[in-house]
């Protein structure tokens, strides 16, 4: 029966390279290194090496899921540096559920200006096409159109 104490311990002193993480997270090693500069990763240094523990490994997580959801880094990192305070993560808690709050109506009025802007753009394209239609084309229109026509079935008949 495997030691469960002794696991905890082997998967806690577990460590990671840049590329690790960077591949594992779909990120750049450049953005963990811009993510070390701005105090939100401290890795170790084995010479130049960066050493990344696994709790830097669950910042970065933690970093790549709020970056996700739109949070911006300075949010983020004082979401991460409040997990230090020791308290049951209540005051973490707390305050990404006021960031996260915030964000849901930052992109619910986002949400109704995209709406609004799709509706302007459709009633501008009903108007112009109308225009076009009742106007109809001039003689270099059609040739033009001919002329693009025949460039873009080349390029499809090439690809």
């Amino acid at each position: 029966m495997p030691d469960t104490a002794s696991s905890l311990s082997a998967a806690d002193s577990r460590t990671y390279t840049i590329s690790e993480l960077a591949r594992e997270f779909g990120v750049t090693p450049r953005a963990l290194r811009f993510y070390e500069d701005k105090d939100m990763l401290h890795p170790a240094r084995d010479g130049m090496t960066r050493v990344y523990s696994n709790r830097d490994r669950a910042r970065v997580t933690i970093i790549v899921r709020l970056k996700r959801l739109g949070l911006p880094l300075a949010d983020i990192r004082e979401i991460l540096d409040l997990y230090a305070l020791d308290d049951g993560e209540r005051a973490q808690m707390r305050a990404t559920l006021q960031k996260f709050r915030k964000q849901v109506e930052e992109f619910e009025n986002q949400r109704s200006d995209i709406n609004t802007a799709l509706e302007e753009l459709r009633k501008g394209i009903a108007w112009l096409e109308g225009n076009l239609e009742r106007i109809g084309p001039a003689g270099e229109d059609i040739e033009s159109l001919a002329a693009y026509e025949a460039v873009a079935r080349r390029q499809l008949d090439d690809a």
